[in-house]
């Protein structure tokens, strides 16, 4: 039996990177998979090769969410997990950053966090439980210049999860964030519109000396949506290969 045996999950952003990767191992552990994403090509293939369903969704749209968790209960049950990981990022100066720029990271990253979680709660409350993990980033506990709405919206999505994890413990849904580092997912180059970026210059900044990969993310996700996690909720779960863990003078040695 698996470690997610009786889960249904329903992952966002899941036709690549760390979404993908959560599917390939939520499924290899036993859990019945929607994936969710824009991206209706790569998506369906994913979830035609896993055995997964795949549902066309833009977390901005609350109507979107509406027939996404619909068509899981209705293929599935009602979802016991929610992986919202669905996310863009944006690069400019304070100055330079467009109100709709700004705002299209807010509904992708913010707005999309909120009407997921809002949607599968009531599924999850009839459920008896459930687990809610909330994609956020680094950037949700520190800054980074040129990053203004990524970094708002990213730390928006830390206190909704804890303001959650309280409303919803006890119905037995439990509410985390995670916070990747540097993941070798493509995020950064499609924010640089396809330039290319040399990570291993960027792994070198990092105290491990090397980026993550989507698979070291999928690990926590799938500890996270596991009974195994069942006193964890309102927490913030950290992979990052250490780079939290000092400040701009630690590398200096």
């Amino acid at each position: 039996m698996g470690r997610l045996s009786g889960k249904v999950a329903l992952v966002t952003g899941a036709a690549g990177g760390q979404g993908a990767a959560a599917v390939r191992r939520f499924v290899e552990e036993g859990a019945r998979v929607v994936v969710a994403d824009v991206r209706d090509e790569e998506g369906r293939a994913l979830a035609d090769e896993l055995g997964a369903h795949f549902v066309h969704l833009d977390v901005s749209e609350e109507d979107g969410w509406t027939a996404a968790v619909a068509e899981t209960t209705a293929v599935y049950e009602h979802p016991n997990v929610l992986v919202n990981n669905a996310g863009v990022l944006h690069f400019a100066r304070l100055q330079d950053t467009t109100l709709s720029d700004y705002l299209r990271v807010i509904h992708i990253n913010q707005v999309g966090t909120f009407l997921g979680m809002r949607g599968v709660v009531p599924g999850m409350k009839k459920a008896g439980g459930g687990s809610i993990i909330n994609v956020s980033s680094i950037e949700g506990l520190r800054a980074a210049p040129l990053l203004t709405a990524y970094t708002a919206s990213k730390f928006a999505i830390r206190g909704m999860t804890k303001v959650a994890a309280l409303e919803l413990a006890g119905r037995g849904v439990r509410v985390n964030s995670v916070h990747p580092g540097m993941i070798e997912t493509g995020m950064i180059p499609a924010a640089l519109g396809g330039q290319e970026v040399d990570m291993t210059f960027v792994g070198k900044k990092v105290p491990l000396g090397r980026v993550g990969q989507p698979s070291e993310i999928a690990e926590l996700t799938v500890f996270l949506a596991s009974d195994e996690s069942s006193y964890c909720t309102g927490a913030e779960f950290v992979a990052d290969g250490g780079v939290t863990a000092g400040h701009s003078l630690s590398n200096l040695g």
